[in-house]
């Protein structure tokens, strides 16, 4: 199949527009196209993530339970 190449200028407000008619179905397809590729996570990004971690195994009576916390959202 031959591959035809668009180059055509739009807004983010028009391409959501375009998004919200889609059927849940499509929508959910769209999802997986865009997340289908392996998204680099930044190294600082990692470090982030890997100090939480720690801290939460070297002092866990700081964290909180999800489920008390979220029933005051």
């Amino acid at each position: 199949m031959d591959a035809a190449k668009i180059n055509v200028r739009v807004s983010f407000q028009q391409i959501l527009e375009a998004v919200k008619q889609l059927t849940p179905k499509e929508r959910l397809q769209l999802n997986d196209a865009i997340w289908r590729e392996d998204t680099p996570i930044p190294v600082e990004h990692q470090r982030i993530v890997m100090d939480r971690i720690k801290e939460a195994r070297e002092n866990p009576e700081t964290m909180l339970d999800w489920d008390e916390v979220s029933k005051n959202w």
